[in-house]
């Protein structure tokens, strides 16, 4: 059963309540932050972290104009439309991996939208919640588009393009997660080895 309370959304499960908080961040939990290590270590880095994610997405802009492909033959509203669908299935990606492990809050800050969540999760689950929109909705798509021609590739490729621009802060945490040890498991910006 779904309620909707204050900007907070109730999924009632079996053993209690998931909330979805809608642009407020979630309650602080009691975490030792001894036994708990910042997923980015290096103060100088995580304060700058935003910026090498601004450089890759002014990269990924840039991709169709050095490959000579362009979108203007498709029309703005298509393109607009598809662009909101693409964001709206991205996330809901984001919410399947998490969903009944944890309470969940989409918030935003810039021209970033961020899914947050209180769940403790492996290293190989928490990669599939960094991964999965970026996997499904970039590298499908551009592989499938060297199956088909005319609007239909234009489309994939859009698609492909535009997911790519949103994933941004995703791609580069997929590969932060990558290089951190086997044994790991994350919580709210944090993480530590079993």
């Amino acid at each position: 059963m779904l309620k909707q309370t204050q900007n907070y959304w109730r999924l009632a499960q079996g053993r209690g309540t998931l909330i979805i908080s809608w642009f407020r961040h979630l309650p602080q939990t009691c975490m030792d932050f001894s036994e708990w290590t910042p997923f980015i270590q290096n103060t100088w880095y995580r304060k700058h972290y935003m910026k090498f994610v601004y450089l890759l997405q002014i990269i990924i802009l840039l991709i169709p104009y050095f490959f000579g492909a362009g979108f203007t033959h498709i029309n703005l509203f298509y393109l607009i439309t598809i662009g909101m669908f693409v964001f709206i299935i991205h996330e809901c990606l984001h919410v399947l991996v998490v969903y009944k492990k944890g309470d969940m809050s989409l918030t935003f800050s810039g021209i970033f939208f961020w899914l947050n969540t209180n769940a403790t999760l492996s290293k190989a689950r928490y990669w599939i919640f960094m991964s999965l929109p970026f996997l499904v909705l970039s590298v499908v798509p551009a592989i499938t588009s060297f199956y088909v021609s005319g609007n239909i590739k234009s489309i994939l490729l859009f698609v492909c393009w535009i997911n790519a621009f949103i994933s941004g802060s995703d791609i580069y945490n997929s590969f932060l997660i990558a290089i951190k040890p086997k044994n790991s498991v994350f919580c709210r910006g944090y993480y530590h080895v079993k």
